[in-house]
């Protein structure tokens, strides 16, 4: 009996008992559309954390502060607080003695971009202003945004406008929750409007009464409004510890505003105004993520803090995995109920076609010919079922995207991809179809190939 003649059988067999092949297959099919179905819901939350978090630009950061800058906030983060968040600090200039920690200066930056690791270097500009538009008039906190964050995290998408053109044009961004507090009704209407930015500044010249090496006066500035951001980009990446973003502005324009402001940290505070501006954070861009560690690593031995979140990657993509297979075990609960239907109906072919398998048998037919009949029939509907379970599980997944995403959308927020199923997944979930139905069908054909031609041909 050649190859093609045991399709030939199997697939005349299956077609002899269409319902209960067909009720058969589709025990299958929801099966794996359930096993599906779950993974593929465990893959599109992944995609939505991890790949926004990838894309926010956070893992590939390093923000650089002065030994012993941040005090109670550090030893929080390098210690109790270690489970998302990876932080070390440097060890001089802490107060023993030792050799006094190097200043963030425009030499450490500069020093600092010279690492061939490193892509980017710019300072931390984050300063409480005044925030005038019309009659509008609230404290926000402002912040400096490089041109190399267009199309990064928070600015990837804008409810209203773009981007900045320029790094020195006076254009400034807001935050919709801003733009929604200073015009609720129509934000949209804000765009190419003037705002008014008050902040306090420091003299150009230390007066000759003063001890203090300061001299605090209002300044202002004005800024066109460009555009408005859908999300507030929380001063990434360790600016979320303070409050909310209201406007952003370019960092070639902040630079030059930090050139007077008085509070960018304590030292700038007591500097006399001829000594170099020093910064309280800077963030340190790398050319890949894998070289953050690194990167990380040379800045602590140059006497400067640093601190990632570099290891919560592999935090949420361990969760992720966690996730996956409890949501798999789940799904499979129906596949191990669809391969018992497989069992059942091969056992029952078995019954009917006694008979025929002692023909077989006579006329030359051996046990691995027979076995290869019922392995095939069970691998056909494992195929039909997988195909039709992929499908089903697809069309659940998109159904739900669907619904999910009109009420994300009545609510403000963006449309996300809840359910994904990618190519491995549907491949995976195919082959695991027929993997199933060619165990499950595995007894019935080592029975079927057993049965003594004899008693066989004297079956009714």
């Amino acid at each position: 009996m050649t190859f093609r003649d045991t399709i030939g059988l199997a697939l005349r067999n299956l077609r002899q008992a269409k319902l209960r092949t067909a009720l058969t297959t589709l025990g299958v099919s929801i099966g794996i559309a359930s096993l599906a179905g779950m993974v593929s819901l465990g893959v599109g939350l992944q995609e939505q954390v991890v790949g926004r978090l990838l894309q926010s630009g956070v893992f590939d950061a390093v923000t650089v502060v002065q030994a012993g800058e941040l005090g109670g906030a550090a030893q929080f983060l390098n210690g109790r607080g270690r489970g998302g968040l990876r932080g070390e600090f440097g060890g001089r200039g802490n107060g023993s003695g030792s050799t006094p920690a190097p200043k963030l200066d425009e030499q450490a930056l500069k020093q600092i971009a010279a690492m061939d690791e490193v892509r980017e270097v710019y300072p931390n500009i984050r300063v409480p202003v005044q925030l005038k538009v019309g009659d509008f008039s609230r404290q926000v906190a402002l912040v400096g945004v490089p041109m190399s964050s267009k199309g990064e995290g928070a600015f990837q998408t804008f409810s209203f406008g773009a981007f900045f053109t320029s790094d020195t044009d006076h254009d400034c961004m807001l935050s919709l929750n801003m733009a929604k507090q200073i015009a609720e009704q129509a934000p949209a209407g804000l765009v190419g409007k003037t705002a008014t930015l008050t902040y306090p500044a420091r003299a150009k010249e230390k007066p000759a009464d003063l001890a203090i090496g300061f001299d605090v006066h209002p300044a202002e500035l004005q800024c066109r409004i460009v555009g408005i951001v859908e999300r507030d980009p929380g001063g990434l990446p360790f600016g979320g510890l303070g409050p909310n973003v209201g406007v952003m502005i370019p960092m070639g324009l902040a630079k030059t505003i930090d050139a007077e402001i008085v509070f960018p940290d304590l030292q700038s505070l007591l500097r006399e105004p001829s000594q170099s501006k020093t910064y309280g954070a800077v963030t340190v861009k790398v050319k890949q993520a894998k070289s953050t560690q690194d990167v990380e690593d040379r800045l602590r031995r140059m006497g400067f803090g640093a601190l990632s979140v570099n290891d919560a990657l592999r935090g949420a993509k361990s969760a992720f995995i966690l996730f996956d297979i409890v949501q798999g075990l789940v799904g499979s609960i129906a596949l191990v109920v669809s391969s018992l239907g497989i069992v059942n109906t091969m056992v029952m072919s078995i019954l009917e076609r006694t008979r025929e398998i002692g023909i077989m048998k006579a006329i030359g037919a051996d046990n691995e010919h027979i076995r290869r009949i019922f392995l095939i029939e069970a691998s056909v509907i494992g195929v039909i079922g997988g195909l039709l379970g992929v499908a089903m599980g697809w069309i659940v997944g998109r159904a739900i995207n669907f619904g999910a995403n009109l009420y994300i959308q009545s609510q403000g927020g963006t449309p996300a991809t809840v359910f994904s199923m990618p190519v491995w997944l549907i491949s995976a979930a195919i082959a695991l179809g027929v993997i199933v139905s060619l165990l499950a069908g595995s007894y019935p054909a080592s029975r079927a190939a057993k049965l003594d031609p004899i008693q066989a041909l004297r079956h009714d």
